[in-house]
């Protein structure tokens, strides 16, 4: 697994090996959304992968005015992969975006954004090598319906692993009666668990397309499931997470289904999260070990981690980017949103996994979800953790071992123990005011332009829009 080839000339040779006609090309827009443009092979030259192709940067959300459209895609040669469902041998390879007007990597570029981190955690000193290790839930339905009009609000979604399918009658076989239930997905066996076959065909072509699959299971949720993949350095992390949801979605579509990473699409039942496991290298050893310790959890991991806490609007604003990341959060759904940490507990916001050693020690964060662009969500955390060590340290609850589901609000307050923000709005709120942590790496442009972006797009038309429960709740009053 990994890499296919390191340099131009291996490139070319990959190309021909397996008679490759087309040359994709993709990048990160601010919302996480991959986009590709594609190039004929024999339009593909040593000159051009060097110096970059171009493309027109203003027809990309929240990025170039139509008066300085013009912007550079320049490949990463070493994240080339053949495309697994295309009917033509392809070619795909990740790029960055190089800004000609200032003649340097684009401010607004995520992917560009997050090598800008990596470097500035080197320049201080503090390590040589940051290692991320996400994992992404999903579900799988069967069916998807959306209306959005000025007198219709609704969705509905559809999985023969719903409870709700305990009435339907099929034309051509029967209704087998074996489901999960609500959060009953843990581990089932078939019947019950009926995507085995589906999940191993997802790791199969992740395997094809570079990653190293580590194993599969369903999730507590109906028709959910999960994939676990090695960690990477931050910026392969991130690539893979791009990867992992292409090929997700893809295998799903081709079988007739349709997958989504949404954190909450069904109400009454667990969400999509992103756990993402951190840890900080240098020179080859594990800064966040410490011998002796609790859960063996260095003083550097945890000012890191208090880096993170500290910072937990403005870090929410980039882990948890939508109006729906906040529905996942709410009590009683497995919701990590207690800012305390503890060794093999669940119920805190970080974990730290069970029998670490020295190699393998590490935090994880469980609040983020997959609605995040992986490239800002992992530099943003790192960001949080670099400040929270260069100040020694902000104050912490932790660890604490019980489980934190059964705590009031009011218990939590008594207890000094923070949590996350309530909304996309209160997230976004504290990120105007606190935000020169990220500084270092992210222009004040972006970080506006990421801000505007968000109420636009998520807080202010989701606002806007009644729901079928404030009918219910509203209607007759």
């Amino acid at each position: 697994m990994g890499k296919f080839v390191n340099n131009i000339d291996e490139f070319f040779e990959f190309c021909k090996e397996n008679e490759v006609e087309f040359v994709d090309l993709r990048f990160t827009d601010i919302k996480g959304a991959w986009h590709h443009i594609t190039y004929r092979m024999s339009a593909v030259n040593k000159e051009n992968l060097e110096n970059g192709f171009p493309f027109d940067g203003s027809s990309i959300e929240a990025w170039q005015p139509i008066n300085q459209s013009d912007m550079i895609l320049k490949p990463d040669i070493e994240t080339a992969f053949l495309d697994p469902f295309t009917a033509d041998p392809t070619v795909v390879v990740i790029c960055d975006v190089y800004d000609i007007y200032k003649g340097e990597l684009y401010e607004k570029c995520p992917r560009s954004i997050a090598k800008k981190a990596l470097k500035y955690l080197e320049e201080q000193g503090i390590a040589d090598n940051a290692f991320f290790g996400p994992e992404n839930e999903f579900f799988v339905f069967d069916n998807v319906i959306i209306k959005d009009k000025d007198n219709e609000q609704c969705f509905r979604v559809d999985s023969d692993e719903g409870h709700w399918a305990d009435e339907m009658e099929y034309d051509e076989a029967p209704n087998i009666g074996h489901r999960p239930r609500i959060k009953g997905g843990y581990f089932p066996v078939m019947p019950t668990d009926s995507m085995v076959d589906l999940r191993a065909e997802m790791m199969q072509v992740l395997e094809e397309v570079g990653l190293e699959v580590v194993l599969a299971h369903h999730e507590v949720a109906q028709a959910q499931g999960e994939i676990g993949v090695k960690f990477g350095n931050l910026i392969e992390a991130a690539d893979n997470v791009q990867k992992y949801k292409y090929v997700v979605k893809m295998v799903a579509h081709l079988n007739g289904k349709t997958a989504t990473f949404m954190p909450k699409p069904i109400f009454n039942d667990n969400g999509n999260g992103m756990h993402v496991h951190q840890s900080l290298w240098k020179d080859g050893k594990n800064l966040f070990y410490e011998e002796g310790a609790y859960a063996n959890l260095s003083k550097t991991a945890l000012d890191y981690l208090s880096g993170i806490f500290h910072h937990k609007e403005a870090v929410a604003a980039f882990t948890n980017p939508t109006t729906n990341s906040y529905k996942r959060l709410l009590p009683g759904f497995e919701a990590p949103r207690i800012l305390t940490y503890s060794s093999q507990n669940r119920s805190a916001a970080c974990r730290i996994p069970y029998g670490s050693g020295e190699k393998s020690t590490r935090i994880e964060t469980r609040f983020p979800d997959s609605s995040s662009n992986p490239y800002l969500a992992f530099t943003v955390l790192m960001l949080a953790g670099i400040d929270g060590i260069k100040n020694g340290g902000y104050p912490i609850v932790g660890p604490v071992n019980e489980d934190l589901f059964e705590l009031t609000r009011d218990d939590l307050k008594e207890r000094g123990i923070p949590e996350l923000p309530n909304t996309l709005r209160d997230a976004l709120e504290g990120l105007e005011k606190d935000y020169e942590f990220l500084t270092p790496v992210m222009s004040e442009e972006f970080i506006k332009t990421y801000i505007d972006y968000k109420f636009e797009t998520q807080v202010v038309p989701v606002e806007g829009r009644p729901t079928a429960y404030e009918y219910i709740s509203t209607y007759s009053c």
